[in-house]
């Protein structure tokens, strides 16, 4: 497999986590998704992810798949061991409800798209973005008070860790300070004690810019 991906973004972590956390073993191709207007917008590219958007995931066969959150799906299908979801119907429901305050309730407001467009209307972006993850996140914080064993959804990583490490990540960076938040501090902290976590870090990656 190959995975087109961008060191910093997050939702190309949630899957780099995924497939380390499966022992999977994958091509990693960089796409700058600043250099030269953006690796991304290439026609090369953009024929594979019409979307312009990391990451991509290219199976032995040639075929893809797209979005973060399509791709965790099919992992866990097709390699179910080790599970990132609970047997429990509630619970893998609760998985997915917690990974959707990140994905729909957070991502779209800060990502790299939205935030220059909302510079070129004129737009407080820096504002704009803190008012969305702070939003976010005392949502996650509440809903997981209600889950959390060792991580987000009992005592072993699931979906939802996947795709709070990396947000509280791009929370720092982009101004926001989870410290407030007690549970997802201490969830995020047993992740990353984990080797999966740790080798998806950005900070691991062949293309990080530190």
């Amino acid at each position: 497999m190959r995975l087109y991906n961008y060191w910093r973004s997050s939702a190309s972590w949630r899957v780099r986590t995924a497939l380390a956390y499966k022992d999977l073993p994958f091509e990693y191709v960089p796409i700058h998704l600043v250099r030269e207007g953006g690796h991304q917008h290439r026609d090369e590219y953009r024929k594979k992810n019409p979307m312009r958007q990391v990451p991509l995931l290219e199976l032995d066969d040639g075929r893809t798949l797209a979005q973060s959150v399509a791709i965790l799906e099919y992992l866990e299908e097709t390699h179910p061991e080790p599970p990132l979801l609970p047997q429990d119907p509630y619970l893998r429901g609760k998985v997915r409800q917690l990974v959707e305050i990140v994905n729909s309730g957070i991502q779209p407001f800060q990502n790299l798209a939205t935030a220059n467009r909302l510079r070129e209307l004129g737009v407080d972006t820096e504002a704009w973005i803190r008012e969305w993850i702070q939003r976010g996140l005392e949502a996650f914080e509440r809903e997981v008070s209600e889950t959390a064993g060792r991580f987000c959804v009992g005592d072993t990583p699931t979906f939802a860790d996947l795709v709070l490490v990396p947000q509280m990540y791009s929370s720092r960076r982009l101004g926001v300070d989870p410290s407030s938040f007690e549970n997802i501090q201490r969830i995020e902290k047993n992740c990353l004690e984990l080797p999966a976590f740790r080798k998806a870090h950005p900070e691991a990656q062949p293309d990080a810019e530190l």
